[in-house]
Order: C-alpha cells, then sequence, then structure tokens
C-alpha cells in the first residue's frame, strides 16, 4: 500500500493516506492499479509448547485499484516440547482481496472489502495454527476501515474452514491507528496502533482474545513495523496457552 501524505485539497480526490496497514490486523485500502509490494512480518511465538519463528515472505500485486492477489512464502523454525523441532517450509498461502465498497469526503475515506486465504498445506503437521498445520484450509472474510487525517480504525470478521482438521475458526478483529506526526509531503509518520484479535474454535471450543501493541516507521514507500501481542482471556487447555508473540515487519511498495 501507498505510505504518503498528500495535501490537504488532494483529500477531495480520495489519494491520501493517513497512515501505513495495521500490523496484526488488516486495512481495506488499496494502491493504484498495476502495483507491487514485497512485505514480511515476522512472528515470534512462544506458547506453554514452546516457540515458534514465523518468517514469511509476502508479495502482493494489485491488478486494478480495487483488487489483489498475493501469495505468502513463510519459513518456520520451532522447538516445542519432546523435543519436536524442526525447520521447514510452512504453509504457503494465496490471497485475495476485493474492495466493492468505497465513499469518500474530505479528509476522510470509508472502505469495504471481501477477502480470502487459501492455505495450501506444505507444512508440518504440528498444529501451530495459522502457521503450519498441514492441512488445506480456506479462510473468508469482511474487512472494512474508515480513515481521517487524525485516525483511522479497522475491522475484520471472517471464518477459517478446514474438510480435515479441527481447526475451524470464527476470526474477528479491531484495530486502531494513531499517527503521531502531522501529515507532510513527502511522506514521514510514526503510527501507534491499538489492535485485538478475537478467535474462537469451534470444533474443540478455544476461546482466545488478544490485544497488540504496535509502533511503524513510514516513510516514501517503506515502512518498519513492531508490535507486541498478549492475551487477554484465554478458554484453551493450560498446555497450550499463548505466552506473548513479538512480530517484527517491513515492506516495499513499488
Amino acid at each position: 500500500m501507498k505510505h504518503i501524505f498528500l495535501v490537504v485539497v488532494m483529500f477531495a480526490f480520495a489519494k491520501a493516506y493517513t497512515q501505513g496497514p495495521p500490523i496484526t490486523a488488516d486495512k481495506p485500502i488499496m494502491l493504484g492499479g498495476n502495483s507491487f509490494t514485497t512485505k514480511t512480518l515476522t512472528e515470534i511465538r512462544n506458547n506453554e509448547r514452546g516457540t515458534a519463528i514465523y518468517v514469511p515472505l509476502m508479495l502482493h500485486y494489485l491488478p486494478t485499484s480495487n483488487s489483489l492477489v498475493a501469495i505468502h512464502i513463510p519459513y518456520l523454525d520451532y522447538d516445542l516440547e519432546d523435543g519436536v523441532s524442526g525447520s521447514i517450509l510452512a504453509d504457503i498461502k494465496v490471497q485475495g482481496k476485493y474492495q466493492f465498497y468505497r465513499k469518500d469526503a474530505t479528509g476522510k475515506t470509508f472502505r469495504v472489502v471481501a477477502k480470502t486465504f487459501q492455505s495450501i498445506p506444505t507444512g508440518d503437521k504440528i498444529d501451530l495454527l495459522g502457521l503450519s498445520t498441514g492441512f488445506y484450509e480456506g479462510y473468508y472474510g469482511i474487512v472494512s476501515g474508515y480513515e481521517t487525517l487524525k485516525y483511522g480504525i479497522s475491522s475484520e470478521v471472517g471464518y477459517n474452514w478446514s474438510p480435515e482438521a479441527t481447526v475451524d475458526e470464527f476470526r474477528a478483529k479491531l484495530g486502531v491507528g494513531l499517527p503521531l506526526l502531522k501529515p507532510q509531503y513527502p511522506n514521514k509518520q510514526v503510527n501507534l496502533y491499538f489492535e485485538y484479535t478475537s478467535t474462537l474454535l469451534t470444533e474443540r471450543d478455544w476461546y482466545q482474545l488478544l490485544y497488540a501493541q504496535g509502533v511503524q516507521y513510514a516513510g516514501k514507500n517503506i515502512t518498519f513495523d513492531l508490535a507486541l501481542q498478549l492475551p487477554l482471556v484465554q478458554d484453551i487447555p493450560e498446555s497450550r496457552e499463548l505466552n506473548y508473540s513479538v512480530f517484527l515487519g517491513a515492506r516495499y511498495t513499488f
């Protein structure tokens, strides 16, 4: 996505964005057509099973200003209980997004997209949810976002389905972004993010509510992200409880 601020006059033409994309959440605002973004969002996840380090290479392409296709190729290093460890190619993900609603006004915009992730079971069957399950999964959701010069709010609801594994999941996310610097061109911005993730594994009857505090630097077409995610509510087996996740991200748009 394009990380620049334009002068307020150009908001009448709806081509300015107040901040970069959220860190653990998503937003519906897209670049113009025929643009590419390469990015990564490393996750260091520590729970009662052990530690996993997930490093995806993400390649995003926008064929039009309201559509996106992407592939995520992830490397995973894990060291779990009972001596289970390894360094592998995790489940590859193919993403699609389509923006079907957009309403712009001076200094603000509201947009909604349909989103899907198709997970190809290239990883080991180690039941690291969202990282490597070794089973096909299909996620289908709706992302909406409202953004102004002073703040941005994004939300997402969706369902993850797998015909073979017990990882069917209802997922909801809410994120708030606050830019700390005044809009300027060329873009230079520091953003704070406050992000919540609610997950219910319907077949296992597991529930988690997670909170992520993040900070982002955006300059021209490059961003750098840092976030710490902690559990607020965990109604899952004690042996699977999350202790923390650390996210380190970077992206470049061209």
